[in-house]
């Protein structure tokens, strides 16, 4: 049956994805919580709305701008990458997709000034860079692949973990920090890895993604690395007190994430297509990257 067009529409925000949001939230209020800091439930509030509409509005306008620049038409979809095919199949509504991206954006704007007015104008700096990541990610940062390797992960770890953490406190907080380079280097990693099968109808658009600079051989390690950042960056928080002991229950996704380093190494050195191979891999990385944080936070939480 085929959709409104209304919710066809919707579906250019990629509702499965949206979980990120909250997960990112989510880390920064319960990283507040064990310092003993009085929160601001209301502030927690709205910065789950700012951020969840944030993600809503990068969603639709890298719909809209992979749909203008004809991507969408050459790309494999996947689960995990490709592009929701909305306009592919709804090309009439272009131009209601542009305008949820943002409306969205305004949106989020809007509540990061309450937020600013309510606790303090620290956080400007934040909502300034994050409207900029969202608003230029496909048109701008996609053309440098070193810009495209860290945006997602900025957007997702420090802007929204620390961001979050300030709205409730009006404090700064090095134990944040460190937790929020978790999601950011494991975030980094999910778009990296959705890039691989995509690096022909990237690089014919002007894409400059890391697996087109490097080749697919040379951006592995990278991934590797990061993931490694991502566990040290736990453990160090914990060595140096920053973070409760509770919080190395993220490390409980580690074997997941060496899983998918190994199995994507495999499928490079045997050849061949790759997207049939990569999905399982590519599978694992989006629930890890969604579960570490989730088990740090419930770690956190019940740490007595």
């Amino acid at each position: 049956m085929t959709k409104p067009a209304n919710l066809a529409a919707l579906g250019s925000t990629r509702p499965n994805f949206l979980l990120l949001t909250p997960v990112s939230v989510l880390l920064g209020v319960v990283v507040a919580a064990s310092a003993n800091l009085p929160l601001d439930g209301g502030a927690a509030l709205i910065a789950l709305i700012g951020a969840a509409l944030a993600h809503i509005s990068v969603n639709a306008l890298n719909e809209y701008e992979d749909f203008r620049s004809g991507l969408d038409l050459r790309t494999s979809r996947t689960p995990f990458s490709g592009g929701t095919g909305t306009l592919v199949t709804h090309p009439n509504l272009a131009w209601q997709v542009h305008l949820i991206g943002l409306i969205s954006l305004a949106l989020t704007a809007l509540c990061g000034l309450i937020l600013s007015v309510r606790v303090g104008w620290g956080l400007l700096p934040i909502g300034a860079l994050g409207m900029g990541l969202i608003y230029f990610y496909t048109s701008r940062i996609n053309h440098y692949h070193w810009l495209c390797l860290i945006a997602p992960g900025l957007g997702f770890g420090p802007l929204m973990v620390l961001g979050t953490h300030y709205a409730i406190t009006g404090t700064w907080s090095t134990g944040a920090a460190l937790a929020s380079l978790v999601p950011f280097f494991l975030v980094n990693n999910l778009l990296l890895l959705n890039q691989f099968p995509d690096v022909e109808p990237d690089r014919s658009v002007g894409r400059d993604t890391l697996p087109i600079a490097l080749g697919l051989e040379g951006a592995l390690p990278v991934y590797g690395l990061f993931a490694l950042l991502a566990y040290l960056s736990l453990v160090l928080g914990v060595a140096a007190s920053l973070l409760p002991p509770g919080a190395l229950v993220g490390l409980l996704s580690l074997p997941a994430a060496l899983v998918v380093y190994l199995a994507v190494r495999r499928i490079l050195g045997q050849g061949g297509s790759l997207l049939p191979a990569l999905r399982a891999p590519m599978g694992i990385n989006v629930a890890l990257t969604i579960a570490t944080p989730v088990l740090m936070g419930l770690g956190i939480w019940l740490w007595p």
